[in-house]
Formats: structure tokens, sequence, C-alpha cells
């Protein structure tokens, strides 16, 4: 399906409640942390919604930010963070509406990120993906990023 291109630019601190509802309601399918709640129930009466808004509160504070848009509508949104030192640029987050995903706006966000990326003087890239995310497995592969690890995500009850 066509789409408009989206137009990637540095999100304005206003537009942070709109990419966080997006953010978490496009990883809801895939996050560990709502399957660490199926098995275990919210950690210390925290479920994993209130566990990644602590967690976008904190990435507003610390990463860039990038908002996807076309047509004056945010449907995508990346985060990350800068080694200078190493020219290596980490994307921590990419989220694409829910509404209009399979559509090419994740790799509109994700060649944008990498635009930005290297304008800061970035030479390389990494990002985490959980190895039962094809969708987005199968993205990063079309993109040329290579599979260096794989990791496991342990949890236990103290």
């Amino acid at each position: 399906m066509s789409h408009m291109p989206l137009t990637c630019r540095l999100a304005a601190a206003a537009e942070y409640p709109r990419i966080e509802e997006m953010i978490i309601e496009s990883f809801e399918p895939i996050t560990w942390a709502k399957k660490l709640d199926a098995r275990t129930g919210p950690l210390n009466g925290r479920d994993w919604r209130t566990r990644w808004h602590s967690r976008m509160q904190h990435i507003f504070q610390t990463q860039i930010i990038l908002a996807g848009e076309t047509e004056g509508e945010i449907l995508a949104a990346s985060t990350g963070t800068m080694d200078r030192d190493c020219a290596l640029g980490y994307i921590d987050l990419l989220g694409v509406d829910r509404r209009f995903q399979g559509r090419g706006y994740g790799r509109d966000m994700l060649r944008g990120m990498i635009a930005y990326m290297k304008e800061l003087g970035a030479l390389y890239v990494n990002l985490d993906c959980l190895s039962d995310n094809e969708t987005a497995n199968a993205l990063y592969r079309a993109e040329s990023f290579e599979d260096i690890a794989r990791q496991i995500r342990w949890f236990r009850r103290v």
C-alpha cells in the first residue's frame, strides 16, 4: 500500500504525550514487559503500561526524540542516543501508530533516525529487537543491519 512519505524531525515537548501513547500502543503486542505481567502479574502493583510510562518520562529527559509526520499528523516516532567518541548511534525505540502499520512508515522512521544520527557524526548504528518480533527483524535485515548477538531476558522473584 502506498503512503505519503514521513517528514522526520525533532519532536517538541508538547508532542511527547502523543508520542508516548503511540509508542506504548505500538509495543503492546510485542513487549516482553506485557509477557512478564501475564506470568507474574504487575510488579509491585505496577503493570507494564505504568512501567512503560516511567520509562518514557526518562527517555524524554535523556534521549533524542524524533517525530515522523505526514500531513501534520504524527504517525511514527523514534528515540535514541549518540556516543560521539565511537561515532555510534543507539536507536532505543521505534514505533508506528497501529492504525498505520504495514505501510512503510517504520522504514521511513528508521531511515529518518539513521539520517539524523549521521548528521550528528554517526558512522555506525545499533539497535536491539526481540527475536520473536518478526516484522521488525525483517525490516532491519532488509535495511542491511547485521545480527551480531542474541540475548536471553531472565527474570526471577527474589
